[in-house]
Order: C-alpha cells, then structure tokens, then sequence
C-alpha cells in the first residue's frame, strides 16, 4: 500500500518587473528557521540571502524546503524587482549591496 501524504500550496505573489533575471544557484541554508503549521522550513521567495544587510548578494527567486538541511535555489543577482512585494522589504544596506538589482 503506497504511502500518500498531501502536499501544501504556498501562494506567492510576483515581484519581478519582467523575465529578464540573471540567477546563479546558491546553497540556502536552514539554521535560524522556525517551523511552519505544516512542519516545514521554509525560505520564501523574494528573501535576501544571505541576510537582509550589507552582506546581501542576491535574492531567492523560489521557494526553498530545507525541513532537512540546506538545499540548492537560485539566487537572483541582477534583474529589475518590485519591492513592495517581496517577502521582507529590503533594507538601504541590502540595497546598496545588491549593486546589479533595481527597485521600483
């Protein structure tokens, strides 16, 4: 008998101005998470990695499981975004960091 478990959907809203983004794959880590109601880690869209200061190198451009561990996921380094919907607001360290991203 297989085992069969439901899946969640996550809405996610797009905060890309057009389809042309240059992402490169990172590894996204999963230390500092709390769990969601389903029991998942979960690094959403639109996160800046590898943290929302003058350390940012990018920003993630799907949603990343690492319930287990760090998983792969594309790190977007150069596109135009709309920063009123992304995940966490950017911060004017990140933003200056992220030299090749524009905000409207």
């Amino acid at each position: 008998m297989p085992y069969v478990k439901g899946v969640a959907n996550y809405n996610r809203i797009n905060f890309l101005v057009s389809s042309k983004v240059q992402s490169f794959t990172t590894l996204v880590s999963d230390t500092g998470l709390a769990t969601d109601a389903n029991g998942k880690k979960i690094v959403r869209a639109g996160t800046v990695l590898p943290a929302n200061d003058a350390t940012a190198k990018g920003i993630l451009h799907n949603d990343v499981d690492v319930t287990h561990g760090p998983q792969p996921g594309a790190l977007i380094v150069e596109a135009y975004i709309l920063e009123a919907r992304m995940h966490t607001a950017p911060t004017e360290e990140a933003k200056t960091a992220l030299k090749e991203i524009k905000f409207r």
